[in-house]
């Protein structure tokens, strides 16, 4: 008996070393950054950014491969079904918590298919109208949506989004009844913002702020608990009567369940160094608009489940489908 209990605790031993050595080893050849949207966007340029830091601090490639596909869900099973050794990794967005709602067969389980990494940033959306339109504020829109009733549109980049899924509970908090128009992407639904097809276009600050200093859009609302710092002269609605009201887009990072968790430790350390670089900071922040979390993968874990529990109600509750 005491021969094996020696044996057990030997081989426990080993296979702890083994796991320490396999993190100080890692990486050892290339691993794979999965964005699962298309390029362009604000995945893909963080992907993409992280990859080159890491890449000069660990002398490995990083390779950011582009598998896109229903909100992001494509690329995700391919990390979620992938082996769990630390060589694939995939960069999610908001839509991530959604999608367990949205889609009717899901090809992974959002929970226990993948290991949380890193909560990189948050940012607020903005709601942004034509300057030839005549609202100043987000008053004069609810005004207006009251005196018509669905006379409204706004625009987002499609059925199932973070756009939409806030605007649904700006409607209810205001009573207002809006028409949604969804796009495949925000460059046409700024585009008919700009030209005042729409009443009203709906995304990121980060998306709309260079259209909004050039003098294209003017953002009425955002939509975080503080005003952002892309757009420090526009108020919230909170500040404009929704009290308690904020929807943040998001970026985080997960790996394939089953991932060592000394890799994992090893992947995030590094990715705090990287972004603690200040010309990370700058790109993330004035770029993309971020405000930056660098969390733990326990807080990214929690602020997922929060996530899903709060948009999938809104989808269940309200009939939304997807495109």
């Amino acid at each position: 008996m005491l021969r094996a209990i020696t044996q057990f605790l030997a081989a426990a031993l080993c296979a702890l070393a083994a796991f320490g050595a396999g993190a100080q080893d890692w990486p050892s050849k290339p691993v794979r950054f999965v964005v699962p949207f298309p390029p362009g966007g604000s995945v893909d340029p963080l992907a993409r950014l992280l990859g080159a830091k890491l890449g000069d601090a660990l002398k490995q490639q990083f390779i950011v491969e582009n598998r896109t596909g229903a909100g992001g869900s494509i690329g995700t099973a391919a990390v979620a079904k992938a082996p769990p050794d630390g060589y694939s990794w995939v960069f999610v967005f908001d839509t991530h918590a959604v999608n367990p709602a949205l889609i009717p067969v899901m090809p992974f389980d959002t929970l226990k298919d993948l290991v949380p990494v890193m909560l990189v940033g948050t940012a607020p959306m903005a709601i942004s109208t034509s300057p030839s339109k005549p609202y100043k504020t987000f008053a004069d829109v609810v005004a207006a949506a009251k005196a018509k009733p669905d006379a409204v549109t706004f625009g987002t980049v499609g059925n199932g989004s973070l756009g939409q899924l806030a605007m649904i509970l700006v409607q209810q908090a205001t009573g207002t009844k809006m028409t949604h128009v969804p796009y495949k992407g925000g460059g046409p639904m700024m585009a008919d913002t700009m030209g005042g097809q729409l009443e009203l276009g709906v995304a990121s600050v980060a998306a709309l702020a260079a259209n909004v200093r050039g003098g294209k859009l003017r953002a009425v609302a955002t939509t975080g608990e503080q005003r952002s710092h892309t757009m420090p002269d526009v108020p919230t609605l909170q500040e404009q009567g929704l009290k308690g009201f904020s929807a943040l887009a998001w970026w985080g990072i997960l790996g394939t369940a089953g991932t060592p968790r000394p890799i994992v430790d090893r992947f995030h350390a590094e990715l705090v160094k990287a972004l603690n670089l200040p010309d990370v900071r700058k790109t993330l922040t004035e770029t993309l608009g971020m405000d930056l979390r660098v969390s733990t993968p326990e807080a990214m874990q929690q602020f997922i489940v929060a996530e899903m529990a709060r948009w999938g109600k809104v989808v269940r509750e309200n009939g939304v489908k997807p495109d």
